[in-house]
């Protein structure tokens, strides 16, 4: 297998307090990671410099062998990953069919498109349901199911998830 993601010594500060230190990950394809923690531990953090929100301050992170970590997170996006953030970040005054079509904006390949929006439909039948419905009205675990399928509407080659569970119903 072949190495996805690889961080090397990266260091975060928020101000003078050091949120990470001389972090060393590496993750392959296909291949399920999870980084676990307590609070404050620099997880949500992590995640956020991944995908380009922060920028590190020491360290070198390489997706897919090209170095990233000083590209913005747009253009992290482009390249293939996608972050679904801890706290959903919808349009609430969207509906799901459109917040799902906004995950899919780096997608030319219409085919594509509608293959992912069957998968997230097939995945969470309820977002089918409430297609036309705001998000802003939907419960917090449709709208947790929301955010993780408007991730997987880009395609992406990895998908870094902060809280994935919140809100869901077992």
């Amino acid at each position: 297998m072949k190495d996805l993601l690889n961080i090397k010594k990266v260091y975060f500060y928020y101000g003078k307090a050091k949120a990470l230190e001389e972090i060393n990950l590496n993750i392959q394809e296909k291949v399920l990671e999870a980084v676990i923690g307590p609070n404050g531990a620099g997880k949500s953090t992590l995640l956020r410099v991944i995908s380009g929100l922060e920028e590190p301050d020491r360290g070198k992170i390489e997706f897919l062998g090209e170095r990233i970590d000083d590209l913005k997170a747009y253009k992290i996006a482009k390249k293939g990953i996608s972050h679904c953030p801890e706290r959903r970040r919808l349009f609430f005054d969207m509906t799901v069919s459109e917040n799902l079509d906004l995950g899919a904006y780096t997608l030319k390949d219409r085919n594509k498109f509608r293959e992912l929006r069957n998968f997230v439909f097939e995945v969470f039948p309820r977002l089918k349901e409430r297609r036309k419905q705001r998000a802003g009205t939907l419960s917090g675990g449709e709208q947790q199911m929301l955010a993780i399928g408007r991730s997987i509407m880009s395609n992406p080659k990895l998908l870094l998830m902060d809280e994935p569970s919140l809100g869901l119903a077992p």
